[in-house]
């Protein structure tokens, strides 16, 4: 772990992150890719250590209040959180100006910060988004293995459902000849039936794999699933997208589910979603 001090916090789209880098360890992880300029280990985490200061001289100038976003590029519930917790001091800040939060992790430590979810939701919005991806517990370690597993995190979704927080689920990537199954689209979906989640979003059956993220991940196959990565390349080659070959069907089954029990699945309704800001706040904030 490093510390820096970084120039500014939000992008034009209002989107933050506040670490770089990430142990969680999934195999699949696409911010290793060599395209995103990492000059160093990736476990070796980069501490943005003066974003609150950024982040709330940002917020006292906007003259509208919007969604700010965190959690697309590196995950704001890493385990060095539990000692910095600079993703506390920046929803703080979030909630200090009323504006709204768009959070995504894999991690249940999020709960821990509840209160504050509760307290952005109450005077604006607020919307957490969980990454799931594989409903056997045991695959699920292989895959993802330092952080929680998808039941605890389905757990933690049914925390926010009770407490009135809306949640969207990332269903990506599925991973061809892993978990591309019919039982595991199903056992992810009837969990999110039960957490009542508002949305579910779905670039497709499948991953992409990029240089560097993809000699990580053929790794991974090497130790957990031998003789797969032969497969692969055969298949694939060094394709950046790997569909797989059940997409049709498990996105038919992934499709009419979420119809079936109101929801939403369309990628550009979840992100309209995820970026619209209350307007009734908006008006409330004139006053």
């Amino acid at each position: 772990m490093h510390f820096v001090d970084a120039k500014g916090i939000l992008s034009a789209q209002n989107g933050m992150n506040l670490y770089r880098g990430c142990t969680h360890g999934c195999i699949y992880c696409d911010s290793r890719s060599k395209c995103y300029g990492f000059n160093y280990d990736f476990e070796d985490i980069e501490v943005k250590q003066n974003a609150p200061e950024l982040l709330e001289r940002a917020l006292r100038s906007k003259r509208k209040k919007c969604m700010i976003g965190t959690g697309s590029m590196c995950d704001p519930y890493m385990h060095c959180e539990d000692r910095l917790m600079l993703t506390r001091k920046c929803l703080e800040l979030i909630d200090k100006y009323e504006f709204g939060l768009a959070i995504q992790t894999k991690s249940n430590r999020i709960l821990r910060d509840l209160d504050l979810l509760k307290s952005i939701n109450e005077k604006a919005k607020c919307v957490v988004q969980m990454t799931l991806t594989t409903y056997d517990e045991e695959l699920c370690k292989l895959i993802e293995p330092h952080v929680c597993t998808t039941k605890e995190r389905v757990e933690a979704l049914k925390v926010f459902r009770d407490n009135g927080i809306p949640t969207v689920v990332w269903l990506s990537p599925i991973l061809p000849f892993i978990n591309d199954t019919v039982e595991n689209i199903e056992g992810i979906l009837n969990y999110c039936i039960e957490a009542k989640v508002h949305g579910i979003i779905c670039f497709g059956m499948g991953l992409t794999l990029r240089e560097g993220d993809r000699e990580y991940y053929y790794a991974a196959l090497d130790r957990h699933f031998p003789g797969l990565k032969a497969k692969y390349q055969k298949k694939y080659g060094h394709s950046y997208e790997l569909p797989s070959e059940r997409n049709d069907e498990l996105m038919k089954l992934f499709r009419e589910t979420c119809h079936k029990h109101g929801i939403l699945c369309e990628v550009d309704e979840c992100f309209g979603y995820l970026h619209e800001f209350p307007e009734k706040y908006e008006q409330m904030s004139l006053f």
